[in-house]
């Protein structure tokens, strides 16, 4: 059973504000959500209404940025304060090819004089806490021990590390040696995230870990199986099923409400069953389907 703090980890285009509201609606247990990141200093309106206070009532939420220029971090931040928040969350592992290519998410980690003087601005003149999500490197564990020399020289409120390299993405083995080293090199917090999908994948993990962390970020594991929260808090679900039930059909309601049109509703559902219909054994037939609905009606009559 998990005693630590569960945090949920930002995903791009999933863990959007109505995710966040229905599924701590339905599965208690969360401390803390992260926003997808915010990289431009104009807000969209998808991005404005993720970050607006009233749309995260209810939950101790941060917003993320991704940025490798300190004033486009510095401006972002001091609208989120405006909006009332204490603490923003740097991006520093992201491994997507489009964002690595201009040097930011982990990309930043190949040029550390640009992370260094980077890191130097935000901290000298931003006046919230700034915590760190990061990866180890880019291609070589070896960088691992060069950028925790810089994160040492900074105050940071707690650093989040997935144990991989960029260029593994999410394939093979998290590097539990490394995340060690961290607990050795820095004062700060630190937090675990990577390859929780399971209460016997979190007591794997766990047993690896030389410095028990205060907490754990979890992402795709929740994503694709909701009642994960339950099962690592070690409470019980009374009635799983007609829980999760009830939370699809309130966020398919609630994607129908915002959304324009059929298509945007389905992408956003078909999305989620991509993670969730391995992870909770649907049957192949019933998955084909999902995928070949093409109107909400369609979609609708699979659940009747």
């Amino acid at each position: 059973m998990m005693t630590e703090k569960l945090l949920l980890a930002p995903m791009e285009g999933v863990t959007t504000y109505i995710y966040r509201k229905i599924l701590n609606k339905y599965y208690k247990g969360i401390d803390t959500f992260y926003t997808p990141f915010l990289s431009n200093t104009s807000f969209s309106h998808r991005e404005l209404m993720d970050v607006l206070p009233d749309n995260n009532q209810g939950m101790h939420v941060i917003p993320q940025i991704l940025a490798n220029n300190s004033e486009t971090f510095l401006t972002i931040a001091s609208k989120l304060k405006d909006f009332g928040y204490s603490e923003v969350n740097l991006n520093l592992g992201c491994p997507s090819g489009t964002v690595v290519a201009k040097k930011r998410g982990s990309g930043m980690l190949s040029d550390l004089k640009l992370l260094d003087t980077f890191l130097n601005d935000i901290y000298e003149n931003c006046d919230m806490d700034i915590s760190i999500k990061t990866r180890i490197g880019v291609d070589s564990l070896y960088e691992w021990e060069d950028i925790l020399k810089i994160y040492s020289k900074y105050p940071i409120k707690n650093l989040i590390v997935h144990p991989r390299l960029q260029v593994e993405f999410y394939k093979g083995s998290v590097h539990t040696d490394e995340y060690n080293m961290t607990t050795d090199c820095l004062k700060c917090p630190i937090f675990y995230n990577g390859d929780i999908t399971s209460t016997e994948s979190f007591d794997r993990i766990k047993s690896n870990l030389t410095v028990a962390p205060e907490a754990y970020m979890v992402g795709r594991g929740i994503i694709s199986n909701p009642n994960l929260i339950s099962e690592l808090k070690g409470t019980t679900q009374d009635n799983p099923k007609e829980i999760f039930r009830a939370f699809h059909d309130e966020l398919l309601d609630a994607y129908t409400e915002v959304m324009s049109g059929d298509m945007p509703v389905l992408f956003k559902m078909k999305e989620l069953w991509a993670f969730m219909g391995p992870a909770m054994n649907v049957d192949a037939k019933v998955l084909k389907k999902i995928k070949k609905a093409r109107n909400l009606v369609e979609y609708r009559n699979l659940f009747i």
